[in-house]
């Protein structure tokens, strides 16, 4: 759920109910600089920081971000831009995968804390760059479960392995036009030194959305997974592309047929556990599930609009009472995500999916998680974004085509959950909401639950059939 919005307090929520609670681990390096930029005010990072194996390297984290009076004010009354964090590159240096180790250690660490409830995190494999060191901090605050889909995650079960046994682990990286392998790694030793604990592996969870892409991965033992989360396109935030040629309807989305549907039955013989995800976040769906087969489902939506949501307050309630009164249409926009994947937009005022504020805002790109590498016409490497400026891209050696449409997701998204950049002329990031197309579920929940409803309220919903 983009960038906090599943955040450590609503993934402990869902474990301490008996449920599998899942922290998004997009850009935890960020998010952890940015809540000790503004003060860390209930001291939560702070207490996680001080769990952490190598107090040398937590120190230097705390030192380099901690503003224990918040961030100040400019001279115009706004309050002073964050800090940046190192972008992700093929070259990492130590300082890079600290932050990265550090942050989805935390964000972990404070998921799992007091209870015995089982806790995951969620990766992208859009986002290669960051993954080896972002699954070395989950491992190091004991995660039982990794998570990953928009792409083909063959290499993370050999990842998961490899930094089980303190062993350096590593994915390969797409670089456009390049003529030999890319690959980034993180060596735990190397990282931690003498401070390296004992390491268990997690389970690891595929998300898929085509039975062949099940079949691929299971066939193998190096790149057979533990399970499989199936996503239908009904799905919130990004979702596969229809197979085939793309055609859209009527409101330019996407149109799904009998193609994208998942065989259950050929999936079931693959012999390993599948929970399916998109429109089945309600009771009579989870029946359906376990009546297929499934081991369960995954649910987004109800859960974004649950109060431990990182979502600011403002937004959630704003969104619950939209989708309560079936007032708020979420569309899947083809253009938005730099990735190319589809994505799902909730039609907001006030947010990027409003035209006036789109064009209002300058195209930058300071964060970066989603540029790709490409090799240069001397033989380098360079990064490039289909969000940033469009004269920076085609430099770069982009098609113009592809800059049509796209949003800054990492901006946005981390303006969801309360860490939007203030610029230095006082312009505030605006946010981008993702929600699942199915909203009848939540419908349901808020007549049980009118005034609103916590992560355990949703888990007690769903299982009490």
């Amino acid at each position: 759920m983009g960038v906090g919005v599943s955040s450590w307090q609503l993934a402990r929520s869902v474990s301490r109910a008996g449920g599998l609670g899942v922290v998004s681990g997009t850009a935890l390096d960020l998010v952890l600089a940015r809540r000790l930029q503004d003060g860390d005010p209930d001291g939560h990072a702070r207490r996680a920081l001080a769990a952490f194996p190598d107090r040398a390297m937590a120190g230097r984290v705390l030192d380099h971000y901690f503003q224990p009076e918040g961030r100040p004010l400019t001279a115009e009354g706004t309050l002073r831009p964050y800090r940046p964090v190192p972008k992700l590159t093929l070259r990492q240096t130590p300082e890079q995968q600290e932050l990265a180790v550090v942050g989805n250690f935390v964000e972990v660490w404070l998921a799992r804390e007091g209870h015995d409830g089982r806790v995951g995190v969620n990766f992208l494999e859009k986002v290669q760059m960051a993954t080896p060191a972002a699954a070395l901090g989950a491992m190091l605050a004991g995660v039982d479960a990794v998570l990953m889909g928009a792409g083909v995650p063959r290499e993370i079960p050999g990842l998961l392995t490899d930094l089980a046994a303190g062993r350096p682990g590593g994915v390969g990286v797409d670089v456009h036009g390049a003529d030999h392998p890319h690959r980034v790694e993180v060596d735990p030793r190397a990282l931690l030194g003498d401070a390296l604990p004992t390491l268990r592996r997690p389970s690891f969870l595929a998300i898929v959305s085509a039975t062949v892409l099940a079949a691929y991965l299971a066939r193998d033992g190096a790149t057979r997974p533990d399970g499989f989360v199936v996503e239908g396109p009904r799905a919130g935030g990004h979702n596969a592309p229809p197979r085939g040629r793309i055609e859209v309807d009527e409101h330019g989305e996407p149109v799904y047929g009998p193609r994208d549907e998942v065989d259950l039955e050929k999936l079931a013989a693959l012999g390993l556990p599948f929970w399916l995800a998109g429109s089945h976040g309600s009771p009579a769906r989870l029946a359906e599930a376990l009546a297929a087969g499934a081991a369960g489902v995954q649910v987004g939506t109800a859960f974004a609009l649950a109060e431990e949501s990182g979502l600011t307050p403002a937004l959630r309630d704003g969104l619950r009472s939209r989708a309560v009164a079936g007032t708020i249409e979420v569309h899947t926009d083809l253009l938005a995500s730099p990735t190319g994947f589809p994505f799902k937009v909730a039609r907001l005022p006030g947010t990027l999916a409003d035209a006036q504020v789109y064009d209002a805002r300058q195209r930058l790109c300071d964060l970066s998680y989603l540029r790709t590498p490409y090799r240069t016409d001397d033989g380098g490497l360079g990064y490039r974004c289909p969000g940033e400026p469009v004269h920076m891209y085609v430099r770069k050696g982009g098609d113009p085509a592809d800059t049509t449409g796209r949003a800054c997701l990492c901006n946005a998204l981390t303006a969801d959950v309360g860490l939007a950049q203030t610029r230095r002329d006082g312009y505030t990031e605006p946010a981008l909401v993702t929600l699942g197309s199915d909203l009848a579920g939540v419908r349901q929940l808020a007549e049980a639950h009118p005034r609103g409803w916590s992560g355990a309220d949703v888990v007690a919903w769903l299982t009490a059939g």
